[in-house]
């Protein structure tokens, strides 16, 4: 299944919105309920996702040659024939 560009592009993003929501939805609760610090716990793994997504994201497209510094010189290909004599 292949996702959209647009929303591929923004699942970093996304992950680290809804690690907010669950840190937020976490404290709005208090602290004095048990399933507030299951809340905070969640939220902190889909911010460090989130996170983690992103940078290694960058890491490859930074790995990646850029189709423009890729030299077409066809000089460098041309081979010379031996000489017969």
């Amino acid at each position: 299944m292949w996702i959209p560009t647009p929303i591929y592009a923004r699942i970093p993003q996304i992950w680290f919105l809804l690690g907010l929501l669950f840190i937020a939805d976490g404290l709005y609760l208090g602290l004095e309920f048990t399933v507030s610090f299951a809340y905070l716990l969640i939220g902190a793994v889909c911010c460090v996702y989130g996170i983690g997504i992103g940078i290694t994201r960058m890491r490859y497209r930074h790995s990646q040659p850029a189709a423009d510094s890729i030299s077409t010189d066809n000089h460098s290909a041309t081979v010379v024939p031996p000489d017969p004599y």
